[in-house]
């Protein structure tokens, strides 16, 4: 059975203190200075951070910071390296084009059925891959009431939005008080189905699940936290204990990793995470390769080397514990999946594919002129026309962002 390792706070720290989450965030190591007290660090680690510090801040919580100390995997990922300031290399500022989806402040309208409604911009932690450097960090910790009220008479005007995605930076750096009212307003709009929450909190700071929390989301349900663990060296027993917890509560827990190079690239180590996350119930979901955003081309895995560790994965692990390699298309040309191609030949009305340990076998195509009508379609019809004709993104938002002036 799995072994997951306890963080154990400071000699110097009151364990009252080091497992309240206000006192994390609050004591986030934000500074070259505050980072060359606590760790170790190397010259090439000075240089970096001194370099850095204005070009993408730097942050993590003292919980993480233990784990920075241990692992290289967990380091990579919060610790600036030089090679941030290599130019050479393809980046955007925006590689996902949200700003050519961003009918009104705060609102992506990437896909007809969902928006990402951006709550804020503060993180527990500033990962070095960020996509939305452009946005995280910039002093958009809360939304202007007016904006606010954008936002919200966007999404309810829109019927063929039947999800929210709340994201930003971290949406649980918020307080209760604030994620209770945002959840309470979305719940008011009667199209609104799902209601998710992206966080890295859960990762960074996992005394962020407290009871109130809980018992606001039991409140709004159905509410899904999307977490964002990395690496297996990330999920701690405070994670899993805290993990555990909402799920006992009825808190569907997905999981979205990034492919990084050096640190995760590597069907061992994805495998490792994903049943040891499946195993207290969380659901690894996707499996992203890594945005060009600025400074990232040191992280970024080459698409060859993500598709082999699919197809590695590919029926060695149980379906549930493989998550989706999607890659975001650059300039917003929104997620595609990439899987295994077992298609080997078509003979006639045949289908000859391999499986994932060199079985080949065909499959008989059925004739389309046999095939029958659906039936008990009428009643659907009408809300799957709503969802297809539901406008979006870049394509009608001259039109959409005049109703908001």
């Amino acid at each position: 059975m799995f072994h997951f390792k306890s963080i154990s706070a400071p000699s110097n720290i009151p364990k009252e203190q080091w497992t309240h989450w206000k006192w994390q965030m609050q004591n986030a190591l934000k500074t070259p200075e505050e980072f060359e007290k606590s760790l170790h660090l190397s010259e090439e680690e000075k240089k970096a951070l001194h370099s850095l510090k204005n070009i993408f801040a730097v942050k993590t919580t003292p919980y993480y910071l233990q784990l920075c100390q241990q692992y290289p995997a967990v380091r990579q990922m919060a610790l600036p390296h030089l090679k941030e300031l290599d130019p050479s290399g393809f980046y955007q500022e925006d590689p996902l084009g949200e700003k050519n989806h961003n009918p009104v402040p705060r609102i992506i309208h990437r896909y007809p059925d969902r928006v990402l409604f951006l709550v804020t911009d503060f993180c527990g932690i500033y990962c070095r891959y960020c996509t939305r450097k452009h946005f995280t960090a910039q002093g958009n910790h809360t939304v202007s009431s007016k904006d606010y009220q954008k936002a919200l008479q966007y999404i309810q005007n829109n019927q063929g939005i039947r999800e929210v995605i709340l994201s930003g930076g971290d949406p649980l750096t918020l307080s209760n008080n604030r994620i209770k009212n945002i959840l309470t307003d979305l719940r008011s709009i009667p199209h609104i189905e799902i209601i998710r929450i992206g966080s890295r909190l859960p990762v960074v700071c996992p005394f962020r699940i407290d009871e109130e929390l809980i018992d606001i989301l039991k409140a709004h349900q159905p509410v899904f936290i999307m977490t964002h663990f990395n690496h297996p060296k990330e999920l701690t027993a405070e994670c899993v204990k805290h993990l555990l917890h909402l799920c006992d509560n009825g808190i569907c827990v997905y999981n979205q990793m990034v492919l990084l190079n050096g640190i995760n690239n590597h069907p061992a180590v994805v495998q490792a995470l994903n049943r040891r996350l499946l195993f207290i119930r969380v659901r690894p979901y996707y499996m992203f390769q890594c945005d060009p955003s600025k400074g990232t081309g040191h992280f970024r895995t080459t698409i060859e080397n993500s598709k082999w560790i699919q197809k590695e994965l590919w029926g060695v692990l149980s379906g549930l514990a493989t998550s989706r390699l999607s890659m975001d298309l650059p300039s917003g040309g929104g997620k595609v999946e990439l899987v295994p191609d077992h298609f080997v030949k078509k003979e006639k009305n045949t289908f000859f594919h391999k499986g994932f340990d060199g079985i080949t076998s065909g499959y008989p195509n059925p004739t389309e002129s046999n095939l029958p009508d659906t039936t008990d379609i009428q009643e659907y019809l009408e809300e799957w026309k709503v969802l297809k004709t539901q406008p979006y993104g870049s394509l009608e938002k001259e039109n959409y962002a005049s109703q908001y002036i």
